[in-house]
């Protein structure tokens, strides 16, 4: 224990040398920020191409439906579970957890896709978020 204290000391000696050694906090200054307001979208020079790249987990969701463990045991190859939507109504596009679109299953080249149907605004999705 004692050494452990000992180091603490060691490190914190060597902390208080370095900031005396660097004129201490007399030659630190505030940094000049722009001020943001609600509402405020930075000027018209927003570089989004710094996020463009930014990977993100997309679904979609066909239905929903609460099972017992009891039932979710027992269910086997050709097991068919109820969900709570109806044949024909929109499937939820959900991106990292947030509801963005509704769309139909489309078959594009033998691969499954989602035609957009109904895009939710930016002010509905952060309404949402409250």
């Amino acid at each position: 224990m004692a050494e452990a204290d000992n180091n603490d000391k060691d490190l914190a000696d060597a902390w208080a040398n370095a900031l005396e050694e660097s004129g201490g906090e007399k030659d630190a200054q505030p940094a000049d920020l722009p001020v943001l307001e609600a509402g405020d979208e930075g000027g018209e020079n927003i570089n989004l191409e710094m996020i463009l790249d930014i990977p993100v987990v997309i679904a979609m969701e066909i239905g929903r439906t609460n099972i017992s463990i009891r039932n979710l045991l027992k269910l086997n190859q050709g097991s068919v579970v109820e969900l709570d939507r109806l044949a024909g109504e929109p499937l939820d596009v959900i991106v990292n957890g947030t509801l963005i679109a509704h769309g139909e299953v489309v078959v594009v080249n033998e691969k499954f896709g989602i035609r957009m149907t109904d895009v939710i605004s930016a002010a509905e999705r952060v309404r949402k978020l409250k």
